[in-house]
């Protein structure tokens, strides 16, 4: 079809940049120190990039390109969205990608009470974690609201052990942030199945919601396991779905 979509000249262009912030879809980049296209399709030709360049050179034409698809052009906006705030928040030294070892013994390296930690992997927020982790792989995943481990004091010796776990707050998080991170990760990895440890209180069940969305979005089977856990710190209920084509059962 023929329509209105921006034209880049590479000649103009120095690689500042200022184009890419502006593009809400996400359809421009830079590469090799030139701004392109990601994808015609993901270009809605309004030009709201036009303003951001001082090398005048970006403009509009019309031409034969695809139809804008709006639907996929947020899709990756997101997930452009979630890689930029990864590199931003992993340049923190804190942040950096550990898998921890445990020794054989629980005695050695234990706590005065003989308890040990049971957590294989670093960081354990959602939003730091990478999609990428090799954790993931072949796993079994703890998606933890992150009131649970102060209430729960068995976390690590029922659910932890051999697990990687990431933890969210579903009230105080941005919402649409953890489904679209945790769709990353289902669909980038080889997780086998998902077990969402929340509190009882009515707001906290929305990590579920964030569960049962990011599985469907993945598009895979996969157990899901529900545990809810009281402000007392017990195990309230505990139940168990099975997933068919990313479909809650």
């Amino acid at each position: 079809m023929k329509r209105n979509i921006i034209r880049i000249d590479e000649s103009k262009c120095d690689g500042c940049g200022l184009c890419v912030g502006a593009c809400v879809e996400g359809a421009i980049r830079i590469v090799q120190g030139k701004a392109t296209l990601a994808s015609e399709t993901y270009c809605d030709g309004l030009g709201a990039c036009l303003g951001k360049c001082p090398r005048d050179a970006i403009t509009i034409e019309e031409r034969e390109a695809p139809q804008f698809d709006e639907k996929s052009a947020m899709a990756h906006a997101q997930s452009v969205k979630i890689r930029h705030s990864e590199q931003k928040m992993h340049s923190c030294p804190g942040t950096r990608m550990l898998k921890l070892d445990h020794p054989e013994s629980h005695g050695e390296g234990s706590s005065p009470g003989g308890s040990q930690s049971e957590l294989i992997n670093w960081p354990v927020q959602l939003r730091l974690i990478s999609a990428s982790a090799p954790c993931f792989q072949d796993a079994d995943l703890l998606l933890v609201a992150d009131c649970v481990p102060v209430a729960y004091p068995d976390l690590h010796r029922v659910f932890l052990r051999s697990r990687p776990v990431v933890i969210a707050c579903p009230k105080l998080d941005d919402a649409e942030f953890n489904v679209q991170k945790l769709t990353q990760i289902l669909t980038e990895s080889s997780v086998k199945s998902l077990t969402v440890l929340h509190m009882e209180v009515p707001c906290c069940k929305m990590l579920l919601l964030t569960a049962e969305r990011a599985i469907e979005g993945c598009g895979k089977a996969l157990a899901l396991h529900e545990v809810t856990i009281t402000i007392r710190g017990e195990i309230h209920e505990e139940t168990r779905k099975q997933t068919s084509k990313g479909e809650v059962r």
